[in-house]
């Protein structure tokens, strides 16, 4: 079934030159109606189908999944106030989780996207999973190149150090990414899949895809 209408398209292609309150507050029956429901009972189905094969997301709720389309401009030179896009985090502990369990994905106009691994870690996290690439960098190197990882998300990407422990130094010269400081993949897909009768399974089969990579990192990082 298909979760999502060309309205919602609609909507952010049109917020997109008229991206502030006054205009927002004029749509926002639109907004609620083809963009904040819609995506609410999205989230509850995926939850629901994932906590079917793994009991950590059973408790779970579309709330604790869901970020705000308001964005943080307190930092930031751009002031437009919302987002172009909805997404959510299905994780244990849902937007609070640190676990690397999970998938996030954002929709919207541009595009669909769908991310796993590492994005944030703190300073003994990120030794941790150096050393455990370092210590056994086969496992590691089968888990992203499992046939269904390469072939959804390609590769690892994330930023890198020049400078590691020398410890690790002949372990890099073996695997690269134990330079890296983040660990993440995405794949992209084009807006209008968004409308598709299928989303709920392409994203489901995005996260089967990206498990190899999670559960090395799993077994390392109990967060």
């Amino acid at each position: 079934m298909a979760f999502f209408q060309k309205e919602f398209l609609d909507f952010f292609i049109e917020l997109a030159p008229n991206n502030h309150k006054d205009w927002f507050d004029l749509n926002r029956k639109r907004y609620e109606n083809f963009v904040k429901d819609p995506f609410k009972q999205f989230v509850e189905h995926l939850i629901r189908k994932m906590a079917e094969k793994d009991p950590a997301f059973k408790e779970l709720e579309a709330k604790d999944c869901i970020f705000r389309i308001n964005r943080d401009i307190r930092f930031s030179a751009d002031k437009t106030p919302y987002k172009m896009n909805v997404s959510a985090v299905i994780a244990p502990e849902g937007k609070k989780s640190k676990a690397v369990n999970g998938v996030y994905f954002e929709l919207g106009p541009e595009h669909l996207r769908v991310y796993g691994g590492v994005y944030e870690i703190d300073k003994d996290d990120l030794l941790t999973v150096r050393e455990g690439i370092a210590k056994d960098v086969k496992k590691f190197q089968k888990a992203y190149s499992d046939p269904k990882f390469k072939k959804v998300f390609g590769e690892i990407l994330g930023d890198k150090n020049k400078i590691i422990p020398k410890d690790l130094q002949e372990a890099a010269q073996k695997e690269p990414l134990i330079f890296n400081k983040q660990w993440y993949f995405y794949t992209q897909f084009e807006p209008e899949t968004i409308l598709a009768d299928n989303l709920d399974e392409l994203i489901l089969d995005c996260y089967e895809a990206g498990k190899p990579v999670e559960q090395f990192f799993n077994e390392l990082i109990k967060r």
